[in-house]
């Protein structure tokens, strides 16, 4: 019989979300993972993040489709072009055009209902917030802030039987140390992938903003990236 708490844990594909699952695993919990198909610009991401959940053992692993397409706004989910190029050291002077508008509101959400039906207090999310590139929902306070309202929107929250909690293990952490954390946890990097524009075949492009941080990350760990 499992005796494992029973957690969500929201599962890109990417190096830092599945960083994020292997933390969860580490910290003794059933792992439920979800992923969104939502209009992005590819779905090479989605196969990593099935690749991810499959290695890792995750207890099931959901993909939900919402279309994020229909409003747009971002260079993720309509034609505008995804930057290349940026000198890293600038990723933190605005809120880029990558940025989706809500969609960690959304992604969030979408996780705090499952957990409701899997009687789950714990929801895990891999925002970070020194490389984060400039996105508001990365921050601690919005974390904070959406962690109350679950608590006011739930039946639990309602009536006082348990509190739910979002885990955010990476969000102090820079993307080396991020890496670092992977390393000793077991995680094949190789299965994952970080790219705003990869082509068809998956290769991710090396340089739009995402490209150049993982890039970064490993080449201060002084370790070869194993998804190039």
């Amino acid at each position: 019989m499992n005796m494992k708490k029973p957690a969500v844990v929201l599962l890109s594909g990417g190096l830092d979300s599945t960083t994020t699952l292997a933390m969860a695993h580490e910290a003794g919990f059933e792992a439920n993972c979800l992923s969104f198909r939502y209009g992005q610009r590819h779905s090479h991401e989605l196969d990593c993040a099935a690749r991810v959940a499959k290695a890792q053992g995750a207890a099931r692993h959901v993909i939900a489709d919402i279309d994020l397409r229909t409003f747009g706004g971002s260079a993720l989910t309509s034609d505008i072009e995804v930057p290349k190029g940026r000198d890293p050291d600038d990723h933190t002077g605005g809120i880029p055009v990558t940025y989706v508008p809500a969609r960690n509101t959304v992604f969030l959400s979408y996780a705090l209902a499952w957990a409701e039906v899997l009687d789950s207090t714990d929801i895990f999310i891999g925002v970070n917030a020194l490389d984060y590139s400039g996105y508001p929902d990365c921050r601690p306070d919005f974390i904070a802030a959406f962690e109350t309202m679950a608590n006011l929107a739930t039946r639990a929250g309602v009536e006082g039987t348990r509190r739910l909690k979002i885990h955010t293990p990476l969000i102090s952490l820079t993307k080396a140390q991020i890496i670092a954390e992977g390393v000793r946890l077991g995680v094949d990097y190789g299965l994952t992938t970080s790219c705003y524009d990869p082509l068809a075949d998956g290769t991710s492009c090396g340089a739009c903003d995402a490209c150049q941080l993982r890039a970064r990350g490993f080449a201060t760990m002084g370790m070869r990236d194993p998804g190039r």
